[in-house]
């Protein structure tokens, strides 16, 4: 009761706040399940198993086999490029292709977990805003006051305001912690997605050079598109990669 009744005393910057509580749970609890119970990952094995495929000549059976993890992230660009393998597709357009394909996996992945940061900026500058604004109306209440009632009008608004910024500060917290745990994870799965995507395309030119050297290869780049989250500036980036 005693939190029910310091909200209800904290005036509307409480339910501001309140609905960004609810927005940040809501989130917390779609990118938790997403992350770490939801999203389908390639076997270990998965890149073996499609170069045995892929060494043979066996096309159709590359394709078929990578069909078969469409679930996964790492099965959807390695479709296309067996797809454009089999099609006889030129070296540019397979590095376009799995590239535009790498890129469109990377922002599902990425998407909404930068809310989390904004949401916790917000709900901390709102509690802010509800203390300052709760000070300028204390301080101008207790200026019509008599002396004997200016301690007590002062001491209680003061305490009012600082309840909102407490109510901010719970809900921002956990929205921050959440982002940190929920960003580490998504680096991890997107670092081993590029990184197994950029073997398979190196297996997929073996393929189409019928076996010839890489190394006259070795100046291109295999582009990873940033990452960002709005104005967030502190989001970690995935640099080009040299195959």
């Amino acid at each position: 009761m005693g939190i029910v009744q310091k909200f209800s005393e904290g005036g509307i910057f409480m339910y501001f706040i309140l609905v960004f509580a609810a927005c940040t749970a809501g989130l917390i609890a779609e990118r938790f399940s997403t992350l770490f119970y939801k999203l389908k990952e390639a076997p270990a094995n998965f890149r073996q198993q499609l170069l045995e495929l892929v060494a043979k000549g066996n096309l159709s059976g590359a394709e078929a086999f990578t069909r078969s993890y469409q679930d996964t992230s790492l099965g959807r660009v390695a479709l296309v490029g067996c797809q454009i393998r089999a099609s006889a597709g030129g070296e540019e357009e397979l590095q376009a292709r799995m590239d535009e394909k790498l890129s469109s996996e990377i922002s599902a992945l990425d998407r909404r977990t930068g809310f989390l940061a904004m949401f916790g900026n917000v709900a901390t500058l709102l509690g802010l805003l509800g203390t300052i604004a709760g000070m300028i109306h204390s301080f101008a209440a207790v200026a019509n006051a008599s002396p004997a009632d200016r301690a007590v009008m002062l001491s209680k608004g003061i305490s009012e305001a600082m309840n909102r910024t407490a109510f901010g500060l719970i809900v921002a917290i956990p929205a921050l912690v959440a982002f940190a745990v929920l960003q580490n994870r998504t680096d991890r799965i997107i670092t081993a997605l590029t990184e197994t995507t950029s073997q398979i395309y190196h297996d997929l030119l073996f393929l189409y050079d019928g076996g010839a050297s890489l190394n006259s290869r070795q100046g291109k780049s295999f582009e990873i598109p940033a990452r960002g989250h709005g104005s967030q500036a502190n989001q970690p980036t995935h640099p080009t990669m040299t195959v």
